[in-house]
């Protein structure tokens, strides 16, 4: 029995002490200043959104990075394709150079020739007798390697702005001697490498040959700039379909000073080809003389290579065609 008043008397002992533990905890409490809750810093920004709008600009940007890594492939291609066609027109222009530096030198042999076209003599036809007498004669029928036996010629003039800016003048002295050349013939024709005709008023036909003509044709090329590719397929092309005929003798002259690197030499040889065919006796329809002007060589060597591309071509397609290709040396 005493042992149990001992543990009752420590457990209220220990109940008192809590009890005034507690009472003075509350009295604290109650002693001290109470205060409403500080707010530090106040946001009205949902996170939801946040979340959301980053990723659409996520998104967004995905996107741009595949195009811009489709437009590097692109370009990665397209500067291979250019590198290839590089090394290509070098090795072009390599082959081209030298063959220039030959007609180069033949050029300043025939330049003494061109300046004595006035005595040239064309070959008389049957039509040409007629009207001249049978005891007219012809001292030459070949003058700087240009065979000048047509009774019909026609003109075939680059008129790009190269031409028109720089050799121009030069141009039409290179005409008026090689109208010169032929003193009497039964038609002219001038039309630019696009084919289109300086007369519309003689489209698809024959200018009549006579003084007054002829100054009017030189007269009129003085301002005449019609728009030009710089390539003479077009203009040969119409010139042979449009004026062909076999009981007539006709000289194509191709006038012009460049060929631009898009053109295919290949093709345009292959389309004259088809045109001006051979008869049975493997002369063209028409002949094809070329003259080139050596204006671009005033530019930077990058800009000369259309030089090279027109001498090559235009060498061709005289062989071919039964005429002959006259580099001038001088642009002026």
């Amino acid at each position: 029995m005493r042992k149990n008043r001992e543990t009752d008397s420590f457990s209220i002992a220990f109940l008192d002490v809590m009890s005034c533990g507690f009472g003075a905890i509350i009295l604290l409490l109650m002693i001290t200043k109470s205060a409403a809750p500080v707010v530090i810093e106040f946001t009205d920004v949902n996170p939801e959104g946040s979340v959301t709008e980053l990723r659409e600009q996520l998104f967004a940007i995905r996107g741009e990075t595949t195009t811009l890594n489709r437009e590097l492939n692109a370009k990665r291609e397209q500067l291979s394709n250019y590198r290839d066609r590089v090394a290509r027109l070098r090795r072009e222009l390599t082959n081209i150079q030298g063959e220039f530096q030959t007609s180069n030198q033949l050029a300043d042999d025939t330049t003494e020739e061109i300046g004595r076209l006035s005595i040239a003599r064309q070959t008389l036809t049957a039509e040409m007798e007629r009207l001249l007498g049978q005891s007219f004669s012809r001292e030459n029928n070949v003058i700087g390697g240009i065979p000048v036996d047509s009774e019909y010629i026609i003109f075939v003039i680059d008129t790009s702005g190269s031409m028109y800016e720089s050799a121009w003048n030069r141009m039409l002295e290179v005409i008026s001697d090689t109208l010169d050349v032929y003193p009497n013939v039964q038609g002219i024709q001038v039309m630019n490498d696009m084919g289109d005709y300086m007369f519309d008023s003689y489209r698809g036909q024959w200018i009549p040959d006579t003084p007054s003509r002829r100054n009017l044709i030189i007269s009129t090329l003085r301002t005449w700039n019609p728009y030009s590719n710089s390539s003479p397929v077009e203009g040969v092309t119409r010139a042979i379909n449009s004026f062909y005929s076999p009981d007539k003798k006709i000289s194509i002259y191709v006038l012009g000073d460049d060929f631009q690197p898009g053109g295919s030499i290949t093709e345009v040889l292959r389309t004259i080809d088809r045109i001006n065919v051979e008869d049975a006796d493997g002369n063209r329809l028409v002949r094809i003389h070329g003259i080139g002007f050596p204006n671009i060589f005033q530019l930077a060597p990058r800009f000369q290579q259309s030089v090279y591309r027109y001498s090559n071509l235009m060498r061709e397609l005289t062989q071919r065609n039964g005429g002959t290709f006259v580099g001038l040396n001088d642009f002026r």
